[in-house]
């Protein structure tokens, strides 16, 4: 039963509720941690089980209040009260299928984004730099923090790519919608007869591994230093700020040179370098997830083309759901939560029918 299953939540809150203020706990950072996370998920069913509770309650009472009743406005007030109450009553066994569904543990991370230039050549650049303004403007709306990490200047301005670290609350669960080839048709700045070309620019999201998520030994990791390059005031190219972190069992090479620090750099490397060894097993998941069911979340094949941006229309076609806006201008200035929204109407509609199947 419904209630039941709600009722054991709530319990295991309570109970989560007492261990996160027990001595053993706070001096056991992983575990704190993760039942930090857990509480924060389950106070969200909690809150929907008081409701609930409330207005079976408020039904049951309006029931007994037509049974005995003789007055006219009153039963007239109840029956409203009681319709209402009723009405809410089937929402909210709608909701809760939802709410119930297995929470991905990684949505709750920040993320590291990595918008780089495809097919198109200048103007791919271009259209990677009007990707990663659109994301920095989408953290504004969403009171998220960004940095850049690193990147590589195009040509003719924007970006042969560039790669940046999200964070605030539940980024990756956002933000991994975007992952994939997007295809921009327009004339291009460096085109002088008007000819519409198309070009792509591939964005890759990644959740943002923790310390405790990853073990990286001193031992495997090559530190090189450098000097930065591009915008950064008078201590560029003179200063040996830049980190390249090489991890050598594994081949995976990150640079930071956006601090003028060298330890604050170091630090940003290191986390992107966790993310990367961290994303390597997150991808066998997320390929054993898409072999299952439908997925509105590219997985390891990044080369799937999810979106298409077409200027002379103003239009913004989303191809994993046949979705179409008619106002390009607003989603390149960083409003594109109605797609966000969609997607994951699409993909809780997806899980909903495989839950339903293995039952």
């Amino acid at each position: 039963m419904l209630l039941d299953k709600l009722a054991g939540i709530a319990a295991r809150y309570d109970e989560v509720s007492r261990l996160i203020t027990e001595p053993d706990v706070a001096n056991d950072m992983k575990r704190f941690i993760q039942l930090n996370k857990e509480y924060k998920e389950l106070n969200k069913v909690v809150v929907f089980y008081n409701e609930y509770k409330n207005i079976l309650e408020n039904i049951d009472s309006s029931k007994k209040l037509l049974e005995s009743e003789k007055d006219e406005e009153m039963r007239d007030m109840a029956k409203e009260e009681l319709e209402t109450l009723t009405s809410r009553l089937a929402e909210m066994e709608e909701e809760v299928k939802v709410l119930l569904l297995p929470v991905d543990p990684q949505d709750a991370k920040n993320a590291i984004v990595e918008v780089r230039a495809g097919t198109g050549g200048d103007e791919a650049s271009i259209f990677a730099g009007d990707l990663f303004r659109m994301y920095t403007k989408f953290c504004d709306f969403r009171g998220w923090k960004y940095a850049i990490n690193s990147f590589t200047e195009g040509t003719n301005g924007g970006y042969k790519e560039i790669i940046m670290a999200i964070t605030g609350e539940g980024v990756y669960g956002v933000m991994k919608y975007e992952s994939g080839v997007h295809r921009v048709q327009r004339v291009p700045q460096t085109e002088t007869q008007g000819r519409i070309h198309t070009s792509a620019a591939t964005v890759a999201v990644l959740p943002e591994a923790e310390e405790f998520d990853v073990e990286l030994l001193p031992a495997d990791i090559r530190v090189d230093t450098y000097c930065s390059s591009g915008p950064g005031g008078q201590s560029v190219n003179t200063t040996y700020s830049a980190i390249r972190l090489t991890h050598i069992p594994s081949g995976i090479v990150v640079t930071c040179q956006d601090q003028k620090s060298q330890i604050k750099n170091k630090e940003k490397a290191m986390i992107e370098l966790r993310t990367r060894l961290y994303d390597r097993e997150y991808q066998k998941y997320m390929d054993e997830i898409s072999s299952k069911r439908k997925t509105m979340v590219s997985t390891g094949d990044r080369s799937a083309k999810i979106r298409t941006y077409n200027y002379p229309q103003g239009r913004v076609t989303d191809h994993r759901i046949s979705f179409t806006m008619y106002n390009l201008p607003a989603v390149m200035n960083g409003d594109i939560q109605e797609i966000i929204d969609k997607l994951q109407v699409a993909e809780n509609a997806e899980r909903l029918k495989t839950s339903d199947t293995t039952r």
